[in-house]
């Protein structure tokens, strides 16, 4: 199907998946009700999207990865095997997930290494996260809820719930709410949201809603 737009945003059972002509999407993919697969995007053999998504241009998601509902990838976005991804999770354009912790296109022997040669290991995002543009996950990790990792941060460790992090190598900088914007401190470790006006408390370097 071709031109696609982003009427009816919201997730609805009742519509088919929108899928542009020139995507490359292979029979053994399921893609969710509402969700739009645009322009040169690709979805391997096994790959499940859950409703209500959207796939950008020319991203590329890989075999048996698992994406929950109402998720954005962006244009260029690259999600390699085993990556799993909940619901409402961003993923801004040129982001990289890994999948190799020691990559080699060889073996000791000089013959070409397959996929029985190497251990995949995947990226896990959880409910709400945000990877901004060109940023690096390096498997194996895992991003908190409601996390925001900073564009062109390359994140080499897992990220904590609503945690804002930044840099080569990632590191926190402070906190995000549910909105994904900053948290204003209070005192005592508390937190406010300055967009929706909902508060947390830190203890020991881990963030809840009061």
């Amino acid at each position: 199907m071709t031109g696609l737009d982003e009427r009816s945003l919201m997730h609805d059972e009742d519509l088919p998946p929108r899928i542009a002509s020139t995507a490359d999407i292979d029979p053994r993919a399921k893609i969710g009700p509402d969700s739009l697969v645009w322009h040169l995007a690709q979805i391997r053999e096994y790959a499940q999207i859950g409703g209500g998504c959207i796939v950008g241009r020319g991203a590329y998601v890989g075999p048996g990865v698992i994406i929950g509902r109402n998720c954005k990838l962006q244009n260029y976005a690259l999600v390699y095997e085993p990556a799993l991804l909940e619901d409402g999770v961003f993923v801004g354009p040129a982001v990289v997930f890994t999948n190799d912790s020691y990559p080699r296109a060889i073996n000791i022997d000089g013959s070409r290494q397959t996929n029985d040669d190497w251990q995949a290991v995947g990226v896990t995002v959880r409910t709400g996260a945000s990877i901004g543009a060109r940023a690096v996950c390096v498997a194996p990790i895992t991003i908190g809820r409601y996390a925001l990792v900073a564009a062109g941060a390359v994140v080499t460790r897992n990220v904590a719930d609503y945690a804002m992090v930044v840099g080569v190598p990632a590191h926190r900088v402070g906190w995000v709410g549910r909105a994904g914007v900053p948290l204003v401190a209070t005192g005592d470790g508390e937190f406010v949201c300055p967009s929706t006006g909902e508060r947390f408390v830190e203890h020991e370097g881990v963030l809840s809603p009061q």
